[in-house]
């Protein structure tokens, strides 16, 4: 019988090679190669390095892209032009992110007690964007185009082509980021320098699974190794059970005194003076403490961790100067203030009725969150739960002050310990500022539609952001309310008022100024995959507390869809329709799309405990730009076939040539190597079941492969070259949590934990979906479905 002909929009036998599919791997060494030998320069508007590209940034009048980043690079001047490209147009805004060592320090500017200058209509601040007309009498707003006087006291005559003489001079004038001292207008309450509280529950669940004893070693590990708090900082610890217990750590003491309050329903600090210190003053008092928690509740039998009255006395500690508090929660709130009740029911797992239960309880840990930020008190939230915690209701806590989340399920100190220490080390170490407000302007015609992040919005223009890092990320989504003039540049103004972690009140600022289109193909040509992503993935959470995951997923798939076809139709009509065309800023989108759809936080499947799907959303609420990169895709390095020059830490800056990574699929890792994984700061080593022995031996010091301890959680110290390698890979691949590395070893076929590291390889079938080339079939099937001169209409794809 004849062979039936094919469907126009079917993609031809014989299957295809996955190599062919574009990988994130060739797009970020590509990049890296374009911006290893020259430094990019803000003032090209356009062609931005990628985010896991190293790179020096020098500010020429455009903020470095370190701290802001667009979904694109040529704005369209229209509503109608961003709906036909189904492109989001939004921002990442991470204004307090840390330089590379080769880039200039942000420049403070003191404009004594008149403050920085603004428009008088919007309230712009001065930037390099404005112009000056009548001789230097006047600026015009970039933003609304307002004319304001010049103070007598900035004058400054024009040169020819009208800009000012001092231009130069003037960081305000030629920087694209500033930072403006505060003048008393902004200074709510007296600025102080940030104070941390730490919270540890020590109810029996807590004592037993290691937790009291690695919170205890971690914090003073925080407090006093690498390299330290903040100056000016100040330190207090509370311990709590059914009970909660302050400590007075004042230097004159012999030790720690402890006060117990029993009576939770009205709890407050029974301390005066020394509930928070100077570590350093108060350092031997501190340091026994914390060696003595663990044996001064080794034998606690009590169950239930009072989590609100800690919330609550924290309140009234800090309640005049702000601060952090940590706090480190192994069970759910079942007593006091805030108790909460069991709820978790698998029956509704994977149904449209599981969203439930990713809303809070009820309001007491919102509440106090936004009293919490009134007070400029943020929180971080570390959870080890052995059972259902209610994540949802606590996250309240970081969600709404602008701290973080960090989960460790059913902690282990062997397995857990060091990541857990190297997370708190990073957390309370890194630049942070507290009591900020956060407004973003833009050219007449946009506004922001939509913030997302970690944050409080009181009205629906400031951001309130209790507490802000170097890692703090803010996405916003625009919205059109007019044209824009494409003959003139789109501006973009993020201001950030923030108390420094020193006690000083600040202003940064960071500009843009993007060239505006009229043409789809540059808004393609110009589009940043890496930042649409993330912000897409915002947006997916928020949408998810509201719709159900079924159709988040849909609607995820369909824009990936949506976007392609536009691109097909406007820019690549002319192609033949059994080709996949992808353009070039954008093909990634495809597997990009697939990581999300298999996270934790949106894939389908009833086995996803429900705490670690709101840990997941929280994790894509609050990354950055990079941080969602490395979420998305692993990057796998191959051990066995190192060069001689691979691996080995440069005298200069201490970096190594890494080789190049291989795909995220099962189907490349050779049975004789071995390869390294890093996702989201984890690493695990995969070694073949037919691994060299001379391999295993100079790897880690074992006769064969069956007498590699797989429990060990670090790599061995062997002195080997290619050992020494490995640990030098290892560190490059996570700085931050470079004192502290872990990494689990998996040996194919033996270890459990295999299963765990197949999950991570995201261009295969997992997490209750298809493989990346199967997904790319199906997207290419529905654009030609869409492209095809309509007929019938064909079933939509799903695979919910």
């Amino acid at each position: 019988p004849m062979a039936q002909p094919a469907a126009p929009y079917e993609l031809q036998k014989p299957r295809i090679d996955p190599n062919q599919m574009p990988s994130p791997n060739t797009v970020h060494m590509h990049d890296q190669k374009t911006h290893a030998e020259q430094h990019y320069s803000t003032g090209l508007k356009t062609n931005v390095p990628l985010a896991c590209t190293k790179f020096t940034a020098i500010d020429e009048g455009n903020s470095n892209p370190r701290f802001v980043r667009l979904t694109m690079y040529n704005i369209p001047n229209s509503e109608e032009l961003l709906k036909a490209s189904y492109l989001p147009l939004g921002m990442v805004v991470q204004p307090l992110a840390d330089l590379d060592s080769t880039e200039e320090p942000v420049k403070v500017i003191d404009f004594g007690d008149e403050g920085p200058i603004r428009c008088l209509r919007c309230k712009t601040y001065i930037n390099p964007h404005m112009s000056f007309i009548n001789g230097g009498k006047s600026f015009v707003c970039n933003m609304c185009s307002h004319e304001n006087p010049v103070p007598d006291d900035y004058f400054c005559n024009l040169d020819m082509a009208g800009r000012r003489l001092d231009c130069e001079m003037r960081p305000e004038l030629s920087k694209g980021t500033v930072e403006f001292v505060a003048t008393k207008d902004f200074i709510m309450r007296k600025p102080t320098p940030t104070s941390f509280v730490f919270a540890i529950d020590v109810t029996w669940g807590a004592v037993q699974s290691g937790m009291v004893a690695q919170a205890a070693a971690a914090i003073k590990d925080a407090i006093f190794g690498g390299v330290g708090l903040p100056p000016g900082a100040k330190v207090g610890i509370i311990t709590f059970d059914r009970s909660a217990h302050f400590y007075s750590l004042l230097p004159t003491l012999d030790q720690a005194q402890m006060m117990v309050v029993p009576d939770i329903q009205d709890v407050f600090v029974p301390i005066n003076d020394g509930f928070v210190v100077d570590p350093y003053e108060s350092q031997v008092i501190i340091e026994g403490l914390l060696d003595g928690l663990p044996t001064m509740f080794a034998n606690n039998r009590t169950a239930e961790p009072v989590l609100g009255a800690v919330v609550q006395a924290t309140h009234d500690a800090l309640r005049s100067r702000g601060g952090k508090l940590v706090v480190f929660q192994s069970a759910l709130p079942t007593f006091g203030p805030g108790s909460l009740k069991q709820r978790d029911d698998v029956k509704l797992h994977n149904t449209d009725k599981e969203r439930t239960l990713f809303e809070p309880q009820d309001s007491f840990y919102h509440d106090w969150a936004v009293k919490f930020v009134e007070e400029g008190i943020c929180c971080s939230l570390y959870l080890f739960p052995s059972a259902y915690m209610d994540a949802a209701t606590l996250c309240q806590l970081p969600t709404v002050t602008g701290g973080e989340t960090y989960m460790y399920p059913r902690f282990d100190s062997t397995r857990d310990g060091r990541r857990f220490a190297a997370d708190l080390r990073a957390d309370v170490q890194r630049t942070y500022g507290g009591s900020g407000v956060l407004r973003i302007r833009t050219s007449d015609g946009l506004r922001v539609e939509d913030h997302y992040g970690n944050l409080y919005m009181r009205n629906h223009v400031d951001v309130e952001l209790a507490g802000v890092t170097s890692d703090s990320a803010i996405g916003a989504a625009f919205q059109y309310d007019g044209k824009l003039d494409e003959k003139q540049d789109v501006f973009f103004q993020v201001a950030l008022l923030y108390t420094t972690s020193d006690g000083q009140r600040r202003i940064r600022v960071h500009n843009l100024a993007i060239p505006c289109t009229t043409l789809i193909g540059n808004m393609f040509r110009h589009s940043e995959v890496d930042t649409s992503m993330n912000l897409i993935s915002k947006m997916a959470v928020a949408e998810a507390l509201t719709t159900p995951l079924k159709d988040v997923r849909e609607k995820l798939t369909d824009r990936c869809v949506q976007v392609l076809t536009a691109y097909r139709r406007n820019c690549a009509s002319g192609s033949s329709p059994g080709q996949l065309i992808l353009p070039e800023q954008y093909k990634l989108s495809p597997i990009y799309t697939l990581a999300l759809l298999k996270s934790p936080a949106i894939r389908g499947g009833a086995d996803v405990p429900i705490d670690q799907r709101i840990y997941h959303m929280c994790l894509l609420r609050q990354l950055s730009v990079r941080q969602t990169l490395d979420y998305f895709y692993p990057r796998v390095i191959p051990l066995h076939t190192l060069a001689e020059h691979e691996g080995v830490a440069s005298g200069e800056t201490g970096d190594a040539v890494l080789p190049d990574f291989v795909r995220a699929s099962y189907t490349v890792l050779d049975p004789a190597g071995a390869y390294l994984l890093s996702s989201c700061g984890a690493l695990t080593l995969w070694v073949g079941r037919q691994a060299s022995p001379e391999f295993v031996q100079e790897a880690f010091g074992a006769s064969s492969i069956d007498q590699i301890d797989a429990t060990a959680m670090s790599l061995p110290q062997v002195d080997t070259v290619l050992n020494q390698k490995i640990h030098t890979i290892a560190k490059q691949l996570v700085p931050a949590r470079a004192d502290f590395v872990s990494v689990q070893i998996v040996r194919q076929g033996m270890d459990q934990a295999e299963v765990l590291f197949a999950s991570k390889l995201v261009e295969d079938r997992n997490n209750d979906n298809m493989t990346y080339v199967d997904f790319v079939c199906a997207v290419h099937r529905q654009i030609q479905v869409e492209v095809r001169p309509k007929g019938p209409v064909e079933p939509k794809w799903s695979y919910n």
